[in-house]
């Protein structure tokens, strides 16, 4: 049972660092493209990771800039041209 229980947490810490890596990537495109969409996911996926107790905690608070970031970015862009979207 102890094995079972030992590999049950060391899933879990890989799916939490993949978690913190994901997060990171989704928050740099969501810079570029789709950031309405990505940036609540990257934020979301760090808070899970960094919840989960990942060993990347760099990365996942890097994805948590990045989606707050991504946010931001989409609030300017909609207060510079007036409309609820924006485009290059």
């Amino acid at each position: 049972m102890q094995l079972t229980a030992q590999a049950t947490q060391q899933t879990g810490a890989r799916d939490a660092d993949g978690m913190a890596v994901a997060s990171f990537i989704l928050g740099l495109v969501g810079l570029l493209v789709l950031n309405v969409f990505l940036g609540p996911i990257a934020i979301v996926l760090a808070a899970v990771a960094l919840w989960r107790g990942t060993a990347r905690r760099g990365r996942a608070y890097l994805g948590l800039g990045l989606g707050v970031a991504d946010l931001l970015v989409l609030v300017a862009f909609m207060q510079l041209d007036s409309t609820p979207s924006w485009s290059f």
